[in-house]
C-alpha cells in the first residue's frame, strides 16, 4: 500500500508532530526507540552468545579439517600469514569484511538521513579509493618485502628502531580506535533493539571472536570472514528489495521514494524538512555542502585507517603475489556496494517515511534499525542485529590477529626475544588476542562514559592517525624518504591536526566542548591539517636530506618457521617480471578508478541539480495519482494493520518536478545502479572463493570420506625445503648485529 503526504498537522492529538504520510503509529512520538525495544532482552544475549559460540565452533572445525585432511601444517608462519597463498576471491572477501565496520552499516545511513543521496555516495566513494590505492602497496610489498609479517618490520628494516617505535604507537592507536568504533556501534544497536545491557554487549561481543581467532589464527579469520560477508550481502539485498520493490512497506518503488523525499524537502515533515545548504533543500541532489564536507573528511580520515591499520597489510601479506592487486581492486569495488546500496535504501527510506528519529539516535547509528523495525517488525530487528554482529565480529577478528602480529613480531621478537621460535610466536600471539580482545570492551565502555558517539569517533580518527599515512606510503614507494622526515612528518602532522581542530572549534563556535568539536568545520580542518602537513614535512625533509634507499634490507626480512613461500621460485603470474607489470597496471587502475569515483562521477551528477524521478515521457506539471499531495485529512481511526494510514479526503495538487535530462540524473537510474551493484557483489563474494578453492575443498572432502590423511610429503607441501631456513640469518642483518646462525652453531 502506497502512503501519501498528509502533512505534520494532520492529526488532532499533536498538530505539528504527526507523521507526514499518515503512519499513525508514529504520531506524537519524539523518538523512535524511546519506548520499549522491539525485541526481548533474551534475543540480544541469545544472538551475541549463541552466534559467537556457533561461529567459533564452525570456524574451528573448518580449520581442523584443513589441518587434518587438507595437508596444512600449523606453524607460526601459517598462523600469522596463512601460508602467503590466499587467492583473489578470498582476499577480496577479506577486504570487504575488514572494511565493513559497524560504521559502514550504521553511519552511512546516518549521512543519508542528514544529506540525502550525496551521503551514501560520499561514504562509499570516499572510503573505497583507499582500498584501491592500497593495492599499489600490496604489489610493492610482494616486490620489496616478500617475507614481511607486519608493516612495522618494513619500517624497522628501512628506518631503524626509533621510527619503528614511533609508528608502533600509531599502529596500536589505529587498532584501538577501530575496535572502539566496532563496539560503540554494535553495543548501542544491540541495546536499542533488545534492551541488552550496554556494558554486557560491549564485553560479550568479542568473546566468540577471541575463541576462534586464538585457535586458528589468520586462516580462521579468513574462513569466518567469508561466512560473515555472505550474510551481510544477503541482508543488504533483502533490505534494498524490501524498500524499492515491496509496496506494502508504504514505498515499493524508486518513484514513490522520490515523491516522498520531494514532499519532505518542499513541504516538511514532523521530524525532517529541507536540508540546509542543499540545492533547493532537496535530499536527491549532489549539490550538498554538508555532503561534500563529509566526503572530504571521509577521504582523508580513511587513509589513516587503511594505511596505518595492520589488518589491511595482513591481506597483502597472506595473498599470492598475483592475487594481491587483483584482490584489492575487486574487494574495493565489492565493498562500495555496501554503504552505497544499504544507505540509499535504509537511509533515504527513514526520511521518506518521516520516521521519528532524533539527531542523537541517528548519530548513534540507529537509522537502519528504525527502518528495519518499521518494515519487518521483529524479524527486521533480528536481521539488523545479526547483520551488525557479522560485521563487528569479522572485523574484530581481523583487528585481533593484526594486534597479535604487532605484539609478537614487533614487540616480543624484536625487543625481548630475538631468537624466538615459531612456538614462542604462536604462544605470544594467543596471549595478545585474548588480552586485547577483552580490553576492546573496556575501551568501548570508557568512550560510552565520556559521551562520544560512533559518528564523533569516526570523524576524529583522521586527526589522530592521519599524520602517519604519508610516511608509511613512502616507505615502499619513494627511495628518497628518510627516517628523520618520516618521524618528523608523522608527529608534527598529528600535532598540527589537533591544533587546527581545536583552534577552528574555538573560532567557529566560540567555545570548545564535545559537541562543538564534532562539528563539520573543526573536523574538516583537523583532518586536512593532519594529513597534508605530514605529507609536506616528510617530503621537504626527505628532499633536503634524501636516503636513496634500495630496499635490500626489507628483502632480507626472514621468516621464523620454515615457509615454502619464502624460498620457492615464483613463476608465471607470480614471477618478478609479472609483478613489475602488475605494479604499472595497478598505478593506472588504482588512480584511474579513484579519480572516477571522487571527481568524474560527482561532476557528471552536478548538472542535474535536483534528480528527476526518472519516468520517461513525463512532462513538467503533468500529474498522476501517485503525484498528488493529499492535504485535507478527515476522521482518524486506528489502522487495521501496521502499514495502514489515516483515512482522508484529498485535494490533488501537482508536486513540482523536473523534466528528465539524462539517465545519469534520474533517481530511478541511481537506485537501479545501487541495487545492481549490490547484486553483482553478492554473487561474486559468494561464488568466486568457492570456485578458486574447489581443488582444496575436493581434497578435504575426499580424505574425510575415505578416512585417509595426507602423507608426510603432503604435509610438507606447505613448508620450506628442510634445511633452507638454517641458511638464513635470524634475525636478518638489517634487524641487528647478531651473527649468522650457522656460525653460532659452529
Amino acid at each position: 500500500m502506497s502512503t501519501t503526504y498528509v502533512g505534520p498537522d494532520s492529526c488532532d492529538a499533536c498538530p505539528g508532530n504527526c507523521n507526514a504520510f499518515g503512519i499513525s503509529e508514529y504520531d506524537c512520538k519524539d523518538s523512535f526507540f524511546g519506548g520499549v525495544p522491539p525485541l526481548p532482552q533474551g534475543y540480544g544475549y541469545g544472538i551475541v552468545i549463541a552466534f559467537g559460540v556457533f561461529f567459533s565452533v564452525v570456524t574451528s572445525f573448518l580449520v581442523w579439517l584443513d589441518y587434518r585432511y587438507g595437508g596444512t601444517k600449523q606453524t607460526s608462519e601459517q598462523f600469522n600469514t596463512a601460508g602467503r597463498s590466499v587467492k583473489t576471491g578470498l582476499i577480496a572477501n577479506v577486504i570487504v569484511s575488514e572494511w565493513t565496520w559497524a560504521a559502514t552499516l550504521l553511519q552511512s545511513s546516518n549521512v543519508a538521513w542528514q544529506y540525502g543521496v550525496s551521503g551514501p555516495f560520499w561514504y562509499a566513494s570516499g572510503a573505497t579509493i583507499q582500498i584501491l590505492l592500497f593495492g599499489i602497496l600490496a604489489v610493492e610489498l610482494k616486490r620489496k618485502a616478500p617475507n614481511a609479517h607486519t608493516m612495522l618490520e618494513i619500517i624497522r628494516a628501512r628506518w631503524g628502531n626509533t621510527a619503528h617505535k614511533v609508528f608502533f604507537f600509531f599502529a596500536i592507536m589505529t587498532n584501538c580506535i577501530v575496535c572502539a568504533m566496532l563496539l560503540l556501534g554494535g553495543a548501542a544497536v544491540t541495546q536499542a533493539l533488545t534492551g541488552m545491557n550496554l556494558y554486557a554487549a560491549a564485553v560479550l561481543i568479542p568473546v566468540g571472536v577471541i575463541m576462534y581467532t586464538a585457535h586458528g589464527g589468520l586462516k580462521a579469520t579468513f574462513m569466518s570472514t567469508y561466512l560473515h560477508t555472505v550474510v551481510v550481502f544477503i541482508a543488504l539485498c533483502l533490505f534494498a528489495f524490501e524498500i524499492y520493490a515491496v509496496p506494502k512497506t508504504g514505498l515499493g518503488s524508486p518513484a514513490v521514494v522520490w515523491e516522498h523525499l520531494m514532499a519532505i524537502a518542499q513541504r516538511g515533515g514532523a521530524h525532517k524538512g529541507p536540508v540546509a545548504n542543499n540545492k533547493e533543500g532537496s535530499y536527491i541532489t549532489m549539490f550538498s555542502e554538508g555532503g561534500l564536507i563529509f566526503g572530504v573528511i571521509n577521504v582523508i580520515g580513511n587513509f589513516g585507517t587503511v594505511f596505518v591499520d595492520q589488518a589491511y597489510w595482513m591481506g597483502a601479506i597472506a595473498s599470492k603475489p598475483s592475487a594481491s592487486y587483483k584482490g584489492y581492486i575487486l574487494g574495493g569495488l565489492m565493498w562500495f556496494s555496501i554503504p552505497f546500496t544499504l544507505a540509499t535504501s535504509l537511509g533515504l527510506a527513514s526520511v521518506a517515511l518521516d520516521l521519528p528519529l532524533t539527531k542523537a539516535e541517528a548519530g548513534s547509528g540507529l537509522v537502519p534499525p528504525a527502518v528495519a523495525v518499521y518494515m519487518l517488525g521483529k524479524s527486521g530487528a533480528v536481521w539488523i542485529t545479526i547483520m551488525l554482529f557479522m560485521a563487528v565480529t569479522s572485523t574484530g577478528s581481523a583487528e585481533l590477529i593484526a594486534v597479535s602480529s604487532l605484539f609478537s613480531y614487533d614487540l616480543y621478537r624484536t625487543y625481548f626475544n630475538p631468537k624466538a621460535t615459531g612456538k614462542d610466536i604462536i604462544r605470544v600471539s594467543r596471549y595478545a588476542i585474548v588480552i586485547f580482545g577483552m580490553l576492546m570492551g573496556v575501551l568501548a565502555i570508557v568512550l560510552f562514559e565520556i559521551g562520544l558517539s560512533l559518528g564523533w569517533v569516526y570523524l576524529f580518527m583522521g586527526i589522530a592517525i592521519g599524520g602517519a599515512v604519508a610516511p608509511i606510503y613512502m616507505a615502499l614507494v619513494w627511495s628518497k624518504a628518510s627516517a628523520v622526515g618520516a618521524i618528523t612528518g608523522a608527529i608534527s602532522g598529528t600535532c598540527l591536526g589537533l591544533m587546527a581542530w581545536l583552534v577552528t572549534c574555538q573560532a567557529y563556535y566560540g567555545s570548545i566542548n564535545i559537541d562543538n568539536l564534532g562539528g563539520d568545520y573543526p573536523m574538516l580542518a583537523g583532518n586536512l591539517a593532519s594529513i597534508l602537513s605530514s605529507l609536506f614535512i616528510c617530503s621537504a625533509i626527505s628532499l633536503w636530506k634524501p636516503q636513496n634507499y634500495d630496499w635490500q634490507t626489507t628483502r632480507e626480512i626472514p621468516t621464523v618457521d620454515e615457509d615454502l613461500s619464502a624460498h620457492a621460485p615464483m613463476t608465471g603470474d607470480d614471477s618478478p617480471e609479472a609483478m613489475d607489470r602488475a605494479y604499472k597496471i595497478m598505478l593506472y587502475v588504482g588512480w584511474g578508478l579513484s579519480i572516477t569515483l571522487v571527481v568524474i562521477w560527482p561532476l557528471l551528477a552536478l548538472p542535474a541539480g535536483v534528480f528527476s524521478k526518472g519516468v520517461s515521457g513525463q512532462e513538467v506539471g503533468q500529474v498522476d495519482e501517485g503525484e498528488c499531495i493529499h492535504n485535507l485529512p478527515s476522521a482518524r481511526r486506528a489502522p487495521p494493520n501496521r502499514f495502514s494510514t489515516r483515512s482522508h479526503t484529498s485535494q490533488c495538487l501537482p508536486l513540482p518536478s523536473l523534466t528528465p535530462r539524462n539517465d545519469f540524473a534520474d533517481f530511478t537510474f541511481w537506485v537501479i545502479l545501487s541495487i545492481t551493484w549490490g547484486l553483482l557483489a553478492t554473487i561474486v563474494s559468494t561464488t568466486l572463493p568457492l570456485w578458486e578453492a574447489r581443488e582444496s575443498l575436493w581434497t578435504v572432502i575426499h580424505n574425510l570420506f575415505t578416512c585417509s590423511t595426507p602423507t608426510y610429503d603432503d604435509e610438507q607441501s606447505g613448508a620450506a625445503v628442510p634445511g633452507d631456513f638454517a641458511k638464513q640469518a635470524f634475525p636478518a642483518p638489517s634487524f641487528g648485529n647478531l651473527a649468522n646462525l650457522e656460525k653460532e652453531e659452529k
